[in-house]
């Protein structure tokens, strides 16, 4: 499952990406539109920010707004960004491999392997996945 705050980045960015070019959005205007508490999708944007995907405006139209093309940005950026990882188990995992502690084997393991198709087909998946495909 993802994280709440994995949720709410996805459903931000997806506004801001239906608003890319026009220029900035307060977040409290984000967080009203997208039911996403506003205490914390500012943090969730800071961070987005520091990803070097949002820029900011101060002043009263002032507002966070996409530095990148919505075609340019994929769901895996983010779910790697504030989930760690995209693989269900360790053992497969490119970015938090672990051996597994349960496996005698890992070379013939057909959990192992299983696991790592389902973590190949979601990373395909999601990596193909732009924000500009999310817009209605």
């Amino acid at each position: 499952m993802l994280s709440n705050k994995t949720r709410y980045a996805i459903v931000a960015l997806k506004k801001l990406s239906a608003e890319y070019g026009k220029g900035s959005m307060q977040i409290g205007d984000i967080a009203e539109s997208e039911g996403i508490p506003k205490r914390f999708l500012e943090n969730i944007l800071l961070e987005i920010k520091k990803l070097g995907l949002l820029g900011s405006k101060l002043g009263k139209n002032g507002g966070y707004f996409l530095l990148k093309d919505p075609k340019s940005i994929s769901l895996a950026e983010i779910v790697r960004h504030f989930e760690g990882t995209i693989a269900m188990l360790y053992c497969v995992s490119e970015k938090a491999y672990q051996p597994c502690e349960l496996c005698k084997d890992e070379d013939s393991c057909k959990i192992k392997a299983t696991f790592k198709t389902v973590r190949d087909t979601t990373y395909e998946i999601l990596a193909n996945t732009k924000f500009s495909d999310l817009i209605e």
